[in-house]
């Protein structure tokens, strides 16, 4: 299941980075691009870190990688989101949740972290 929705996140950055690259530039303002390549970027490292747990949780069963996951699957919906949606040029009060999604991601990391050195002992 892990794994399924790893593939499933990289598949859509793909989609929304290509949508970005020829489909935004169009009408997009230079600020809703950089909007865009952010949230495509960071969509992308986060989708890999979550195959990484995937992986990871197939490697070694009894390591706990659920509450790291769904935050950073939470952290991307918030933080990736907010930015695709003020890039589509939707009201910018959206951007608001922009840094929770953020938080939510670096706590995701530094729970793993954390899980990582536990389990290691």
């Amino acid at each position: 299941m892990w794994i399924a929705i790893s593939a499933l996140n990289l598949a859509l950055a793909v989609m929304l980075g290509a949508f970005g690259a020829h489909g935004l530039k169009s009408f997009a303002t230079p600020e809703q691009l950089a909007w865009w390549s952010t949230a495509t970027q960071y969509f992308f490292y986060h989708a890999l870190g979550l195959l990484i747990l995937g992986v990871l949780h197939k490697t070694t069963p009894t390591f706990p990688i659920k509450t790291p996951f769904i935050l950073m699957q939470i952290g991307i919906i918030f933080f990736c989101g907010s930015l695709y949606i003020m890039a589509l040029g939707l009201p910018r009060i959206l951007g608001a949740i922009t840094p929770i999604g953020g938080a939510f991601m670096i706590v995701g990391w530094l729970l793993l972290a954390w899980q990582a050195l536990k389990h290691a002992k």
